[in-house]
């Protein structure tokens, strides 16, 4: 596996962190328990990391040095697409020839990686997006900075070179037949999964006690990445709209941002805070770091609501946590979000990005607690049905057809 812009062992939440951290942790874990070993290559962004890290039994991390550890955002990463290439080339040069069978890359950048490893030990490249720019620029936020062209060739290069792509789901598929022109029998669909142990049902009462919550007020929570994609702007908005109309919520509705600032949002960090005041909710918001994921588990069941009001998601890992654990998700109508909440049974998917349609979807499900029961019954039953060892029973199957069709191939050239 290559995830060269973000490290399986980083913390999700802050930087360039986030699902697919968890994403390509969890499939290398489940993964390795089915029998297959697993190097994930990722580049080094600290002098004092070793060389090698063990994420789990068969499962090695490789940090690779590329560019500077500090002060590269994931922007600036494609400059370095070649110092992480040659030292790839380097570690697996002390590998016997044909040690791997396959490459699975994530995001474009580890794709360009992947494209030549792939054709250097003539294996298989299989190749996941996480996210698109066509998609993502289709979808801007209003303050946000449409991706580059480079990046744009950059996927296209990769989902032609890739003998198999995996989707997240049948929408990611049909954006990857349409937009980047990819064979719709290579494009597999493998839905994400969720950590059904780690996030479970538990008392809110107690949850609200563990993270120094009030046990009296309506919480809204919001977790992951500040930024405009992300949307946690319109959450404040909501709020202060919500305030406006009815004073009472001054003193029974509270925002929780659980993140730090990442891609544009590191250009003004703290513009959220600065957004907050100015429109006179700053006391009702409450800013949190990111937290590990037993911590984390207790906020999602401390909060009324999970808020995902994202412009554009391959899936949102987020939503899925929160209903793991008994809590009812209010997300925005786009991408895998449509897939990984059920809409009026485990959740409430919103149309747009509107203000006073969320600050209406907020306050309607907040003061109607028999709605918000019946939806809370009905999140831990819908996330059952996504695992990771689903995840990776899938992703084993994309690889198989990949080498089927390889050798098939392989054959007809002999």
């Amino acid at each position: 596996m290559i995830s060269m812009h973000t490290s399986p062992l980083a913390q999700p939440g802050s930087g360039d962190a986030g699902g697919m951290n968890v994403y390509v942790a969890q499939t290398a874990r489940l993964m390795a328990e089915a029998g297959a070993r697993v190097d994930v290559f990722t580049r080094a962004n600290s002098s004092t990391q070793p060389e090698t890290e063990s994420l789990a039994p068969g499962v090695v991390v490789h940090n690779l040095p590329a560019g500077p550890f500090d002060g590269l955002r994931k922007e600036d990463l494609p400059s370095q697409v070649c110092a992480f290439t040659a030292e790839l080339m380097r570690v697996s040069a002390a590998r016997p020839e044909g040690w791997y069978d396959l490459v699975h890359s994530h995001y474009w950048l580890s794709g360009q990686v992947g494209w030549l490893a792939a054709q250097r030990w003539n294996v298989p490249l299989v190749h996941s997006m996480h996210t698109m720019a066509k998609v993502k620029n289709a979808h801007l936020a209003h303050s946000d900075t449409p991706e580059p062209l480079a990046r744009v060739v950059g996927e296209e290069q990769v989902v032609a070179a890739a003998d198999a792509l995996i989707a997240n789901t049948a929408d990611e598929r049909f954006d990857l037949v349409r937009h980047y022109d990819a064979r719709p029998d290579s494009v597999h669909v493998v839905h994400p999964g969720v950590d059904l142990d780690t996030f479970s049902p538990r008392d809110r009462a107690v949850a609200r006690a563990r993270t120094g919550l009030s046990p009296d007020e309506k919480i809204i929570l919001f977790v992951g990445r500040i930024q405009p994609l992300k949307a946690p702007d319109l959450l404040v908005r909501a709020l202060a709209d919500l305030v406006a109309r009815n004073p009472h919520h001054r003193q029974d509705v509270r925002l929780v941002v659980c993140g730090g600032p990442s891609g544009n949002g590191m250009e003004r960090p703290h513009e959220l805070a600065e957004l907050a005041r100015g429109l006179g909710v700053a006391d009702r918001v409450t800013f949190l770091p990111p937290v590990a994921p037993g911590r984390l588990g207790d906020l999602y069941a401390a909060a009324d609501l999970v808020a995902v009001p994202s412009y554009s998601e391959s899936f949102g890992l987020v939503a899925l946590e929160a209903q793991a654990t008994g809590t009812p998700v209010v997300a925005a109508r786009v991408g895998g979000l449509q897939t990984a909440v059920s809409h009026g049974r485990s959740g409430v998917l919103v149309d747009g990005h509107d203000v006073r349609q969320w600050s209406d979807a907020v306050r309607s499900l907040l003061a109607d607690d028999t709605l918000r029961a019946g939806l809370a019954a009905g999140t831990r039953p819908h996330a059952e049905k996504f695992s990771w060892a689903a995840t990776a029973a899938g992703t084993l199957s994309a690889y198989g057809d990949a080498l089927t069709r390889a050798n098939s191939v392989l054959q007809v050239a002999n």
